[in-house]
């Protein structure tokens, strides 16, 4: 090989080498590369001509020319949080919710041509439907049935959007709050409440207690009226089993008698026969002291006169 053809072909291999890009640059203006979960709308003179949605590449030679303009959507879910919503419940409190908004391009022409700007259409149309829908309920519906009413606000607000080409799957309430004002005026109603219950709590204790102690009295009463009335039966049996032996039954009646004495309050003078002094006369003999006076507190002594006639059983 010569000088010549070498250098023909080392010029040839240069102009491959930079023909690569151009051809790289032609095939990527003739032709339309799709992504995954993307779609590509067409138009022609402003005009839309056609949709691409699925994935691949897609030959277009009338890409190059200036008219045909291409625009990407994407088709992933999207999401939006939209908070501090002020909406008044239906007894007019006013409530502070945080709204979660999960979407997604159901149909790419509606969402670029059917509206010129859905973003913020979206949010005026979240906030009116906050307004209708948690507007009919109280704060403790709100609070309590937050994936009730996100049903209802996904309902409300998906109707809406499908003639924008976008598809709401999901609303979820995220918080619910009220003014501090508010907040303190009904922890001090629940408060009061709670104040109120545990008073009727009370006084329903109070009132259980004082019935179950009445019951009981009464029970006890029964009980020992019973046992009052069963004793003298009980008495009167033993005294009729006594009665049989005489002589058990005499000593019974001594021993009675001698229960009845209380030492140290009685002085009892008993065995005195007919003709003798009496228990009571005995009992009123004092002993003399030494000038013929009384002693107080000496021990009482039989009359000196007939001091056979005093006896002590």
């Amino acid at each position: 090989m010569n000088t010549g053809q070498v250098l023909l072909l080392i010029a040839g291999a240069m102009v491959g080498v930079a023909l690569l890009p151009m051809g790289a640059l032609l095939l990527r203006g003739i032709t339309l590369a799709v992504e995954d979960e993307e779609a590509v709308l067409v138009t022609k003179f402003g005009e839309f001509v056609r949709t691409y949605n699925k994935p691949g590449l897609y030959f277009l030679p009338t890409k190059l020319m200036p008219w045909v303009k291409h625009t990407r959507v994407s088709l992933r879910r999207d999401f939006r949080r939209f908070g501090d919503l002020h909406v008044n419940d239906a007894l007019g409190t006013t409530v502070i919710v945080d709204l979660w908004v999960e979407f997604r391009v159901a149909d790419p022409a509606k969402a670029i041509f059917s509206v010129a700007d859905w973003d913020p259409s979206l949010q005026s149309l979240v906030s009116h439907a906050a307004t209708a829908i948690l507007g009919s309920r109280e704060f403790r519906e709100i609070l309590c049935d937050r994936t009730e009413l996100g049903t209802l606000l996904q309902n409300d607000i998906g109707h809406e959007t499908a003639a924008w080409g976008i598809a709401i799957e999901f609303v979820f309430i995220r918080n619910v709050s009220v003014l501090p004002e508010v907040s303190r005026q009904m922890f001090e109603t629940i408060a009061a409440r709670l104040e109120r219950a545990k008073a009727h709590v009370d006084e329903l204790g109070r009132l259980s207690v004082a019935q179950l102690e009445a019951d009981t009295a009464m029970r006890i009463a029964d009980l020992v009226a019973e046992a009052k009335g069963q004793y003298p039966a009980a008495v009167g049996r033993a005294l009729a089993d006594v009665k049989v032996k005489p002589a058990v039954f005499a000593a019974y009646n001594e021993l009675y008698d001698l229960s009845l004495v209380r030492p140290h309050r009685t002085v009892t003078f008993r065995g005195f026969e007919d003709g003798e002094i009496r228990a009571a006369e005995a009992a009123m003999i004092v002993t003399p002291g030494e000038n013929g006076g009384v002693i107080p507190g000496a021990p009482m002594q039989a009359l000196p006169a007939r001091p056979d006639e005093l006896r002590r059983r």
